[in-house]
């Protein structure tokens, strides 16, 4: 049965669909069987894999929302299995309030795909609303994107917190799978305190792989590809390289 591994942050900007869409080629370019869940209404992950969040037959919210089987969804990628977003998204927390099991619509949905993937990365919207608690509800592990500035822990202790009342009472198999550092600048010592802060607070959950500032990284998902294929060579690349292969290594899949 495939893992299923939610990249949440409430704070935007911080890499977090950048570095879903990066591990979930690595890991499909080491022959892994992987869906990309986007369940962020800027619909992002989608684009980024080169597919169009505007004409995509179904989507996402048609899964959550209208009761579609996911697999009716799922777009075939060069670089990974995709479940769309786009912006009809928006609104399906308002929508959701009322419906069956809302808080378990996105892990009802996900649960018939689980024997076809090896993982399944779902990209979180940058909020603790009911989007995300969907995901941390059809979740068995959460991995965190964390910026090098000053706010990142105070985010993350509210992330925790939240984490912590859904393992409690709606998913007891919830982990933290680990802490990404992301935006990393080598040349200032605020990445570097930021970086042993974290793992401070975290002893032995934070990646050792970080995710440098680096241009091509910003500049790939504008060709609707992830940064190893659009410039293999680039130190952008070549950490998400790493990335993959720590995780793999992380989840005794090597």
């Amino acid at each position: 049965m495939g893992k299923t591994i939610a990249f949440v942050n409430q704070k935007g900007g911080v890499g977090k669909t950048t570095s879903c869409v990066n591990l979930a080629y690595g890991l499909h370019k080491t022959g892994r069987r992987v869906l990309l869940c986007d369940s962020d209404p800027q619909a992002n992950a989608t684009s980024g894999v080169g597919v169009d969040k505007v004409n995509a037959a179904l989507n996402i919210y048609d899964v959550l929302i209208e009761g579609q089987p996911a697999q009716r969804a799922v777009v075939k990628t060069p670089f990974c299995d995709l479940i769309p977003s786009n912006k009809e998204l928006a609104g399906a927390g308002i929508e959701m309030i009322s419906l069956p099991r809302r808080e378990n619509r996105l892990r009802d949905a996900l649960e018939p795909l689980q024997e076809s993937y090896d993982y399944i990365l779902i990209d979180c919207p940058p909020s603790l609303e009911l989007l995300t608690l969907n995901a941390l509800c059809a979740a068995d592990r959460l991995l965190v994107p964390v910026q090098c500035e000053y706010y990142a822990l105070e985010g993350l202790s509210d992330l925790m917190s939240t984490v912590r009342i859904v393992k409690k009472s709606m998913n007891s198999r919830l982990d933290l799978e680990g802490i990404l550092m992301t935006m990393y600048d080598s040349r200032t010592n605020l990445s570097m305190q930021v970086a042993e802060e974290v793992k401070r607070h975290f002893p032995g959950k934070v990646y050792a792989t970080v995710i440098p500032r680096n241009v091509r990284i910003s500049e790939a998902p504008s060709h609707g590809k992830p940064v190893e294929v659009y410039d293999r060579t680039s130190r952008g690349a070549q950490a998400y390289n790493a990335l993959c292969q720590e995780f793999l290594r992380r989840n005794g899949d090597v």
